[in-house]
């Protein structure tokens, strides 16, 4: 699993990966000198959370062993406040980071507004040849390339093995069998089955596609959040909870869920490879191998589970732009890709990385790639992310009980067709 390395080992290993990440020769304003040698300061605002940051920061600094003439300024920004952050950075001009980690659905937004700088040609056709096509896709915008793929994720089922087995029960296949599990687990153990995050709409949509639905159909520019089977998800996630099967906290949840599920409150939770890290911090899972994970379980329909990820972008007004795009293409290398996963149990985006020993043989790769493989992609619209803050507002009202399922869809969809003007 994952491994660590001291940090004169770090910069040794990554010191390949920085050869090839040399800039133009193009004037000091742009962050070279005559010849073409790299130098300033290249400013990443990382989103990772707190069990990946320090592994980010050693990467990020290891940048410097090809390009000594380059200090890398690392700031971690707390993910959920990010999106604004970033924004109002970008807007104004005023200590603006050069380079950005950015969510997956965050990409056309920024490119719209014209925030973001177009990767370089030779950049964007090694992406094209180089990256899992799903991954790639999510960095462009209007047939051009803004960000370069850095992780991608999707959903799965962890669950607490020896509770499961205490309770004589299977890591469940459908929803309805979450419910059953959830009702041995209590009865043995007097704990919670599920930890069902309501507080963030990214845990929302293997609901509404385990329905056979989606948010909105971007081919048609029709909302369909409020139909049938948006329906059915507000109900689903309720029901889980009512019933008992689940338990959800509306606040905070990420860090109530890690808990519950690392202090064995709750005997699975729905979650991704970011969680891995910090899960293995846990009582629970001292011992590495209690820790399971399995598909997102089925609605009634079919399973589904959303692919996300993260972009690593250079800002349109930064004035170091070639030690930024230089540091962006260093850190998606393969190099940094493999050690991110021997570190984390992160997925690459370049393909080749996955036919590397330390990728290859991760117990967490091993679920997860085929989990990515059938993760449905969310339309790549610039409205993408203001789509989520609405939706997240509904998803809580519906999960607590203080909205019924009927009326948390409708509202849903009438803020979606005010974001998303002239769309039925």
């Amino acid at each position: 699993m994952r491994r660590g390395i001291a940090a004169t080992a770090l910069v040794a290993t990554l010191a390949l990966a920085a050869t090839a990440c040399g800039g133009d020769d193009k004037d000091a304003a742009d962050g070279t000198k005559a010849g073409g040698e790299l130098s300033g300061t290249v400013t990443w605002w990382d989103t990772s959370n707190d069990a990946e940051k320090a592994s980010f920061q050693k990467l990020a600094e290891a940048f410097t062993a090809k390009h000594p003439k380059v200090t890398v300024k690392y700031v971690n920004v707390p993910y959920g406040d990010a999106q604004n952050k970033v924004k109002n950075a970008f807007s104004s001009g005023s200590d603006a980071p050069d380079v950005i980690r950015a969510d997956v659905g965050w990409v056309a937004d920024f490119a719209s507004l014209g925030y973001l700088d177009e990767v370089p040609a030779e950049t964007a056709k090694k992406i094209d040849a180089e990256f899992l096509p799903q991954a790639a896709a999510s960095g462009k915008f209007e047939g051009k390339t803004y960000a370069v793929p850095q992780v991608i994720d999707s959903l799965g089922l962890f669950y607490n093995k020896k509770m499961l087995a205490d309770a004589g029960v299977q890591p469940p296949k459908t929803l309805e069998e979450v419910k059953t599990a959830a009702a041995a687990i209590k009865a043995k153990s007097g704990k919670a089955g599920l930890y069902l995050r309501g507080d963030d709409s990214y845990w929302f949509l293997p609901l509404i596609y385990g329905e056979g639905g989606d948010l909105v159909d971007a081919k048609n520019k029709t909302v369909t959040v409020d139909n049938e089977a948006g329906v059915k998800a507000f109900k689903t996630a309720r029901d889980l909870v009512s019933s008992g099967a689940a338990i959800t906290n509306a606040t905070d949840g990420f860090a109530n869920m890690q808990t519950a599920f690392k202090t064995g409150e709750a005997a699975m939770m729905i979650n991704g490879p970011w969680a891995v890290a910090d899960t293995f911090a846990g009582d629970q899972f001292k011992d590495k191998a209690n820790l399971g994970i399995a598909a997102v379980p089925a609605g009634s329909v079919k399973a589904g589970a959303p692919q996300g990820g993260h972009d690593l972008a250079v800002y349109a007004g930064s004035k170091n732009t070639a030690a930024a795009h230089a540091f962006v293409e260093y850190m998606t290398s393969q190099e940094v890709q493999v050690q991110s996963t021997k570190d984390l149990s992160l997925l690459p985006t370049r393909t080749a990385a996955y036919e590397q020993p330390d990728v290859k043989g991760n117990e967490m790769v091993q679920f997860f790639k085929p989990a990515v493989d059938k993760a449905v992609e969310r339309a790549w619209i610039p409205e993408n992310g203001s789509l989520f803050e609405p939706l997240k507002v509904e998803y809580t009202k519906a999960i607590t009980g203080a909205s019924s399922p009927e009326d948390a869809a409708k509202a849903a969809g009438v803020e979606f067709r005010k974001i998303l003007k002239g769309w039925k």
